[in-house]
């Protein structure tokens, strides 16, 4: 679990990244980290992209279904214009953002503020996506969430597109994406034949409560 760093000497701003596949928890810890900042009276301000609005044109929604009030911006610059006398800014689906957003985070950080940034490191094909390849290469911190294999139960670290479409951006959840490990992975269609003709019945999870 990611715990934030204390100085004693004077505001330094840093940059943070959560990134994985899709339902690895990324926006889950994002909200976390938000969450936190609420708590010690920190002032914070969410961004997300204006093109995602699969859960709600504002706010940042994980799969659990929390959410969190958010400004969604097109241009990635936009954001230097919102987040004026903040303590902590946080972007979601990074990857979505124009290749600016690394320099943004950057103008942010040397202003003294927090940075979190939540992404998908990778896209369908298993190639990095968007800025999030030049934002880890200039974090000071770098947390990989995974989510599990829905084919062999290991931990899973690509997002597998189950539709034909090749556009590197599509949006969809869990009607067009599953969280598959490199094996798996690498199998491609191969499992989406096994699986059709032979389909499984999800485990019942015991009773925890």
């Amino acid at each position: 679990m990611f715990l934030e760093p204390a100085f004693k000497a004077q505001r330094s701003g840093w940059i943070e990244i959560i990134c994985g596949s899709m339902f690895s928890g990324k926006t889950e810890e994002l909200l976390r980290r938000i969450k936190r900042t609420a708590y010690a009276g920190l002032k914070i301000e969410v961004f997300k992209p204006q093109t995602d609005d699969r859960y709600h044109e504002t706010k940042v929604v994980s799969h659990d279904e929390r959410a969190v009030k958010s400004t969604p911006v097109s241009d990635s610059r936009h954001i230097l214009n919102v987040a004026s006398d903040v303590d902590v800014v946080a972007i979601d689906e990074a990857q979505f953002f124009d290749e600016n957003l690394t320099s943004v985070c950057q103008q942010l950080a040397l202003k003294g503020i927090r940075v979190i940034v939540a992404g998908l490191d990778m896209d369908y094909s298993g190639k990095p996506f968007g800025p999030m390849p030049q934002l880890m290469a200039v974090a000071e911190y770098i947390t990989k969430v995974h989510a599990i294999c829905v084919h062999c139960g290991n931990l899973a670290n690509h997002s597998y597109r189950k539709h034909g479409e090749r556009s590197q951006v599509l949006l969809g959840s869990g009607d067009l994406y599953e969280p598959r490990c490199r094996k798996c992975f690498e199998m491609g269609n191969i499992l989406d034949f096994k699986q059709k003709k032979q389909p499984k019945t999800p485990p019942s999870l015991p009773e925890l409560f």
